[in-house]
């Protein structure tokens, strides 16, 4: 692995007497697509508004490009960018007016907020619905909207809590591209899937989680290796023989 980026410790949460997070701890190096895998209520997505530094942890503390969860919560902030699983849009706005929106609430002057979201929804493929309404767009350009708007700022580290949720198979290639892109220049990725084949298409590693607590962690890979031949088991079969099979409504 390459130099850490963000070293979790020892993190957990509770919500009255839910252990939400009971004990995690993982590192990201560098330049990582890091997978956080887990079916409904394991933590993932406590886990990662931890990181995000929208809530505070009970216990444990977590550094992102050498800062403390804990000290120093605004300089984590100015490295990092969040692209929700819920769309974070004004759909009675136009893409555009989104975009220099978000830009200015992360220190952007309105000139550089332009400029950065012009070029965001060129890397999109949405420079040419710049002035279009979002209410007027498919669930798919919304997606990809929602992470444009994500990487305004031009965050050092990309949180992404499933990009990919609901949407078809072009939008779904873009956004793959796009991630892999943004590796490729250097951003660090913690990704969250329900999509086993997304997570063993784009992750280096990955972390399985359950019941508030790491039970897995390795390449995608390494974790099919531990079921079986790794060209013939696929990741979910190692997902549902960890979790097992019964529905998590929750």
């Amino acid at each position: 692995m390459t130099e850490p980026f963000l070293v979790a410790q020892d993190l957990h949460k509770s919500f009255n007497d839910h252990k939400a997070v009971n004990g995690v701890s993982f590192t990201v190096g560098k330049g990582e697509i890091f997978g956080l895998l887990g079916p409904n209520g394991a933590g993932k997505t406590t886990t990662i508004r931890i990181l995000a530094t929208v809530l505070e942890a009970d216990r444990g503390d977590a550094t992102i490009g050498g800062y403390s969860l804990k000290n120093s919560p605004g300089a984590v902030r100015t490295l990092i960018g969040v692209c929700p699983q819920d769309l974070a849009l004004y759909p009675d706005l136009a893409a555009l007016d989104n975009l220099v929106f978000f830009g200015r609430m992360v220190g952007l002057s309105g000139k550089e907020a332009k400029a950065q979201a012009m070029a965001n929804l060129e890397l999109m493929g949405l420079a040419n619905r710049a002035r279009g309404k979002i209410e007027k767009f498919s669930g798919g350009m919304k997606r990809r909207i929602n992470l444009a708007i994500a990487l305004m700022g031009h965050p050092r580290l990309l949180f992404l809590d499933e990009p990919t949720v609901g949407i078809d198979p072009q939008s779904r290639h873009n956004i793959y591209e796009t991630i892999q892109g943004l590796q490729a220049n250097g951003m660090t990725i913690l990704y969250t899937t329900h999509y086993m084949e997304e997570a063993d298409r784009l992750c280096d590693r990955v972390a399985i989680m359950d019941g508030g607590q790491i039970i897995a962690l390795g390449t995608p890979r390494e974790l099919k290796g531990q079921a079986g031949d790794p060209d013939k088991t696929t990741l979910e079969s190692v997902f549902l023989n960890l979790t097992g099979h019964s529905l998590r409504d929750d």
